[in-house]
């Protein structure tokens, strides 16, 4: 029997179609526990309706509300090995536990995942989902790379076998974002093996908008530095480049004088134009990925150095 855990919150608008494939999905033997972080519209209801016909499905309440909590709580209340993640915003192929079972087999490994697939519905979503999956959006991060097959750092949601836990220890609650990759850098500072294989398929829907796309970025720069504080192997020049840059864009402001100052800036400008066009599929989406790239750059550089100071201060980052 293989475990399904889901967090959610607020989620009547999408939680039918995590149920849905649930059922219909294979092995048979299966169950699944929604985690719920104290919804105030029908999401409970609605699990609770299907249940009536499905008592493989139960929900678990969640005081804590925050992701690492819920997954801990449906991993120590689950049965099934491997345990398996689900995100309410993801649509899945219907082989999706199939290929997760076939890659452990296959491999050895001990956690298996696909690749963070974006999609969209709105030129905006798309532009963010072309952005985040281009080497000027998210560096050399084989994560978002819909073909790498291979060895990772981490995967999309993520699938363990149950002596993972017995070995890296549940998610650390204090990361409020970015549980996933402490616990797998952990995990594989640990000498575990993680495989990411792109025939495990998802589509995950982005941010809508500027804002909520902005304190996404903004909060998983935040506790990055608490990620790299806890597990040191896990640095990677692409989580220190946004700095980097957010601390040229204010230094800039000092340098105005210098007109070879603007140089690094006149590059950058060209290289989202370079990517922006080449990806796109029209000039609505073009226009909208030359405000992805660098809102997603400045919101994580901006959150990496608050994370930084916050850590110097001898504080933990809270959202």
């Amino acid at each position: 029997m293989i475990t399904v855990i889901c967090p959610v919150y607020n989620e009547s608008g999408y939680i039918r179609n995590v149920l849905d494939f649930f059922i219909k999905g294979l092995p048979a033997e299966k169950e699944l526990i929604i985690i719920d972080g104290g919804s105030t519209d029908d999401t409970k209801a609605i699990v609770a309706e299907y249940a009536i016909h499905h008592p493989n499905i139960r929900v678990i309440d969640n005081p804590d509300k925050f992701v690492p909590f819920a997954l801990n709580k449906a991993i120590l209340a689950s049965k099934g090995d491997p345990v398996i993640r689900l995100d309410a915003h993801t649509t899945y192929a219907d082989d999706y536990f199939v290929k997760i079972l076939e890659t452990f087999a296959k491999t050895g490994a001990d956690i298996v995942g696909g690749p963070m697939r974006a999609n969209g519905k709105t030129n905006f979503q798309k532009a963010v989902a072309t952005a985040t999956s281009t080497s000027l959006g998210v560096g050399d991060s084989s994560f978002h790379d819909e073909f790498h097959e291979g060895y990772v750092d981490s995967v999309y949601l993520g699938s363990w076998k149950r002596n993972v836990f017995e070995t890296a220890g549940l998610f650390d609650t204090d990361m409020i974002r970015n549980q996933d990759d402490e616990f797998h850098y952990r995990a594989k500072a640990k000498g575990l093996k993680i495989y990411l294989n792109p025939q495990i398929t998802s589509w995950y829907y982005p941010r809508s908008s500027v804002t909520s796309l902005f304190r996404q970025y903004y909060q998983y720069g935040l506790f990055k530095p608490l990620v790299l504080k806890k597990v040191k192997t896990g640095v990677r020049l692409r989580h220190l480049i946004p700095s980097g840059f957010v601390c040229y864009l204010i230094l800039l402001f000092a340098m105005t004088s210098i007109p070879a100052a603007t140089f690094p800036l006149l590059l950058y400008v060209l290289l989202a134009i370079f990517f922006a066009v080449r990806k796109s599929d029209n000039a609505i989406m073009a226009a909208d990925m030359l405000i992805v790239y660098p809102l997603i750059h400045i919101a994580y550089g901006s959150g990496f150095i608050i994370g930084l100071i916050t850590l110097w201060s001898g504080r933990k980052p809270s959202i």
